[in-house]
């Protein structure tokens, strides 16, 4: 009996895993393969966690890696490889487990309060904005939308209007969950997708665009979240930046995408920020140029719900 044999027979009547612990398994065993062949067992008590090796024929996508130190509490820090697809893979598996179901009617509002704040890269004042905004679940009503304190009505969606990302609640749940899926939906936007077909380098930067995109979205159906951090994961040309932090000062791994010389993409001046340890989305760092002004930009979700009414608060 071969290796594979005896895991397919391991617990074989145990109930399937939720999504949360799948996502959870996947992540440690993605850690797990990217662990130095010589480390020891990692030990939880007095049992030690199980390590898998898989050899893998071909990477899915080329992503920057860094080296960063562990403390293991025997006073001796041990460095670990730690890379931008380990920290988007455990973002997935952290949105999974902390995101609460949202069910919204097709008559309510998903309110979304939004905080920016940013700096004069020539020096000055720092400024705030706390925006909130009410939009449509269904897109049958007038939206009132807010960015950095300037605030307008929106009217209904029209017919055969397209917008990105949806503003439909519907259009949104009509997304696969399956990341692979999500990325060739997303690359043939407006086309029935074709999922056999591989996607060209050529393609992958207008991916990464709508998948940014998709994750700027302050609520989203239970389990896209989560699919749009492991798509990023695969995108080539990802990179993880260590040493950063939020605006509060919580240390974080930066994550930016650097496209082809030419492309609006090149200079990979918008970060993505997570939590150095639970991987949890923080929110985003870009520098950005308004009005003729260069600013170092920080913006991160408040807070977010489902309400009746514009103007309501969850």
């Amino acid at each position: 009996m071969n290796e594979i044999e005896l895991l397919r027979e391991w617990d074989a009547d145990a109930p399937p895993l939720t999504d949360t612990a799948r996502a959870r398994a996947r992540f440690r065993l993605y850690q797990a393969m990217q662990a130095p062949a010589a480390a020891p067992a990692t030990v939880v008590g007095r049992r030690p966690l199980l390590r898998v090796a898989v050899a893998c024929a071909a990477a899915a996508a080329v992503t920057a890696t860094v080296v960063v130190a562990q403390n293991t509490g025997d006073g001796a820090p041990r460095t670990q490889v730690v890379s931008a697809s380990t920290v988007l893979r455990g973002a997935a598996a952290e949105a999974l487990r902390s995101e609460k179901p949202l069910i919204p009617r097709d008559d309510q509002f998903i309110y979304t309060k939004g905080i920016i704040e940013q700096t004069p890269v020539s020096g000055g004042p720092k400024e705030t904005y706390v925006d909130e905004s009410w939009s449509s679940v269904d897109g049958s009503k007038r939206s009132y939308v807010s960015e950095l304190g300037y605030t307008q009505w929106v009217p209904p969606a029209q017919k055969g209007q397209y917008s990105w990302p949806p503003t439909e609640w519907s259009k949104l749940e009509q997304l696969p969950l399956d990341p692979g899926r999500l990325t060739i939906t997303l690359r043939e936007s407006g086309t029935k997708p074709n999922f056999g077909r591989p996607t060209r380098a050529d393609q992958w930067p207008q991916v990464q665009f709508l998948i940014a995109s998709l994750l700027r979205h302050s609520v989203l159906p239970k389990g896209l979240r989560s699919a749009a951090f492991e798509a990023l994961a695969d995108v080539p040309g990802v990179e993880v930046l260590p040493g950063r932090t939020d605006a509060g000062g919580r240390a974080a791994f930066g994550i930016r995408y650097v496209g082809p010389a030419g492309t609006p993409w090149a200079s990979g001046r918008r970060v993505l920020l997570f939590d150095a340890k639970s991987y949890q989305y923080l929110g985003q760092r870009e520098r950005l140029t308004i009005d003729g002004t260069t600013y170092d930009q920080w913006s991160h979700v408040a807070a977010e719900g489902v309400v009746d009414r514009v103007f309501q608060r969850p």
